[in-house]
């Protein structure tokens, strides 16, 4: 059976329990997402350690790079090795420094963040940037240009991206709950059907199934996944 479209956060409180999820997860969906927290825990060898523990999942490195274009080139040297599918960098660094990623690791999908789903329109309107929906398409289409060829963006701006951006372009989405379930810190959201039914090729999950561990260990994350893959299915 296909592996579902979901990138499980892997923002665990330690490395002992980042390896537990993964082994769980590990032929159930397609890949693992670890972010700052882990990253910077638990370093290069821990992200070894999680690959080493769901082989069959690809990697999404989560570090939202952002900086000036040489020094996320060396950023991207850095953490060559691991050869990841996606790096994340923030659309908002501009053309260069995305051009920079992306001529550093060819081999990884540079995947360019518009704006972050905890952010909503009263944010952007204190400082006079607009629509959340126009920034994060100009974003998306400067990056892709830039040669990014994966995006972040909220459910809510995947269908507009879609149509500027292409078939070929991978859409990424967190701030995806199930129905009823809590937003959270995030502002934009949707439920796992409708943000694929929007155009998103990949789902980022976090806290509607890690959340499961803290109430029930092995088995509560187990089931916590259960009920997301049954959601899918429905």
């Amino acid at each position: 059976m296909m592996s579902a479209p979901i990138a499980l956060a892997i923002d665990a409180p330690d490395l002992a329990t980042a390896l537990a999820w993964a082994k769980i997860v590990d032929g159930q969906i397609s890949t693992l997402k670890i972010g700052l927290e882990t990253f910077l825990r638990d370093g290069i060898d821990g992200v070894h350690a999680i690959r080493a523990a769901a082989p069959s999942c690809k990697l999404f490195l989560d570090l939202k790079l952002h900086d000036i274009p040489n020094t996320v080139a060396g950023a991207c040297r850095s953490i060559s090795a691991l050869i990841p599918e996606y790096l994340t960098v923030h659309a908002l660094g501009g053309s260069e420094m995305i051009f920079q990623a992306v001529e550093t690791l060819p081999s990884t999908k540079i995947t360019a963040v518009t704006v972050l789903t905890s952010i909503g329109q009263s944010d952007l309107d204190r400082l006079e940037l607009g629509a959340i929906e126009k920034l994060a398409a100009d974003l998306a289409q400067m990056a892709v240009a830039a040669g990014a060829n994966a995006l972040v963006c909220s459910p809510l701006e995947v269908k507009k991206i879609r149509t500027l951006v292409g078939p070929e372009i991978t859409l990424i989405t967190p701030g995806v709950r199930l129905a009823g379930g809590k937003f959270g810190d995030q502002h934009r959201v949707a439920t796992p059907k409708q943000a694929l039914a929007e155009g998103a090729d990949l789902l980022v999950i976090g806290r509607p199934i890690t959340d499961g561990w803290k109430s029930g260990g092995a088995p509560g994350l187990a089931s916590a996944l259960g009920n997301v893959l049954d959601h899918l299915r429905s």
